[in-house]
């Protein structure tokens, strides 16, 4: 097994068919790649093309030991779906085979979050009700939904 992280998208493939032959006893035989958008999760099995995407960002901040768990989480999407059997989180023959092999039910978090996590807060300037909003509020356009006051922009959280 290897003990160092992948760099690269050859070394990714190297080890997730190594961890499919001993792990499952069966040949993996299509891409892995690492992609730069997956923020939340760990890794995703693409179905029309049965590759595998992983998150580098949860690589490098958790380590070998986390990549292998989502690499066999993804493999028994992979294998189950070509058998023909569940391999959907909610299926019996998906939790049975992620047991079994020791894969990683969840992804650990990266802390990465979405540009637009950030809440603005909106107060009536008549009456004081206060609206928090993710997306930003057009305060000529828009007035308060009790009073029909004007809307003041008050803070960012």
């Amino acid at each position: 097994m290897v003990d160092t992280l992948p760099h690269s998208d050859e070394e990714l493939l190297r080890l997730v068919k190594e961890i499919s032959l001993r792990d499952f006893s069966l040949p993996f035989r299509h891409c892995c790649r690492f992609n730069y958008r997956l923020k939340t999760t760990g890794g995703r099995y693409l179905l029309k093309t049965h590759d595998l995407e992983f998150n580098p960002y949860s690589v490098q901040l958790h380590g070998i030991s986390e990549l292998v768990g989502t690499i066999r989480h993804e493999l028994c999407h992979y294998h189950l779906h070509l058998l023909g059997q569940g391999f959907r989180h909610r299926d019996k023959d998906f939790q049975r085979l992620l047991k079994q092999v020791g894969g990683s039910r969840y992804a650990l978090p990266t802390g990465l979050k979405n540009k637009r996590s950030a809440q603005k807060t909106y107060e009536c300037v008549d009456c004081g009700m206060l609206y928090v909003r993710i997306r930003t509020i057009d305060t000529s356009r828009y007035r308060c939904g009790r009073c029909s006051g004007q809307l003041r922009f008050v803070a960012l959280k």
